[in-house]
């Protein structure tokens, strides 16, 4: 059977740098397609990418995802071909706007027309990554360069936009590469997230888009266990409004409600759903006892293989 979109992973982010290494190696070894470093608390991703990414070829590293708003997109273009130079161009750049109480609470920052933030914010940084210059001068963001970025020897990486309404999802279509999700169930990337975004690269004359999925996962015979476990370690995201507008699209309350937990069997026949669905790549959030996330990884791999 042929392999029925990339897979990938979350990288544990929070070990420390030779583990991490080991952890790039280990999922290349088992022909993963990407691994994802997340931006929350810890590391800045596209540093550890870089620092343990050049360390490891042969695999895809991704972002997911880097809020914008504390990065200026001259200056995450400068990072992300950066991070391409050191591996040899393996980056997919996902970046996202984050959330208001982030954005607001945390940082200071005004999270007033986020569409519209993004909308300019990718007016930059998309023709600097291609090698343009680039002036453009927007209700929040200026931006005027005199030569092309020099970083040599680097292609423009993939940017994938965290979107989920039709208003961000019609902006990726148009101007980006693609999407990621996060807490979006199957049905919900089939009736909503595919269409939409493909209809907007379509209609921009781009190509088809990426349509990355990244979802709670774990291979275990004890599925209660793993749902309550999945609840507790996610019961932060359906109380953020973004998250928990795809869970009512879904018809879902909790964070389980979406995740792909069972039997190898089981697991096996939700991924290939997702790609029925529309989904191009997975990322999957392995959850569970050692034995399980060994069942799950086990199971990540040989579909990975199977391709």
């Amino acid at each position: 059977m042929a392999k029925p979109l990339r897979i990938g992973s979350l990288i544990d982010v929070d070990r420390s740098l030779a583990d991490t290494v080991a952890q790039l190696r280990r999922f290349a070894d088992a022909g993963l397609d990407h691994a994802f470093a997340v931006q929350i608390f810890g590391p800045d991703a596209l540093t550890l990418l870089a620092a343990a990414g050049a360390q490891v070829p042969g695999i895809g590293l991704g972002t997911g995802v880097i809020p914008i708003y504390p990065r200026h997109p001259m200056m995450l273009a400068q990072q992300a071909l950066t991070v391409q130079l050191a591996t040899t161009n393996r980056l997919i750049l996902g970046i996202g706007l984050s959330h208001q109480v982030v954005v607001e609470g945390m940082w200071g920052m005004s999270f007033d027309k986020p569409a519209r933030y993004m909308k300019e914010y990718l007016a930059v940084l998309m023709p600097l990554l291609q090698g343009e210059t680039v002036n453009v001068t927007g209700e929040r963001l200026t931006t005027n360069t005199f030569t092309p970025l020099e970083v040599r020897d680097v292609t423009a990486p993939p940017v994938l936009v965290a979107a989920l309404g039709d208003t961000m999802l019609k902006l990726a279509g148009r101007v980006a590469d693609g999407t990621v999700t996060w807490m979006t169930g199957v049905q919900t990337i089939a009736s909503h997230i595919a269409p939409v975004i493909r209809d907007a690269a379509e209609k921009a004359g781009r190509p088809a888009p990426r349509i990355g999925v990244s979802l709670p996962i774990s291979v275990t015979v004890d599925i209660d266990a793993a749902y309550e476990r999945i609840n507790e370690e996610f019961a932060i995201y359906p109380n953020l409004p973004s998250y928990k507008a795809m869970l009512d699209k879904e018809g879902a309350v909790s964070a389980a409600d979406v995740a792909i937990v069972g039997d190898e069997d089981a697991v096996r026949a939700s991924i290939e759903k997702l790609a029925d669905a529309g989904a191009t790549d997975f990322v999957a959030s392995v959850v569970g006892t050692r034995e399980e996330r060994d069942r799950t990884f086990a199971l990540l791999s040989e579909i990975a293989r199977s391709g």
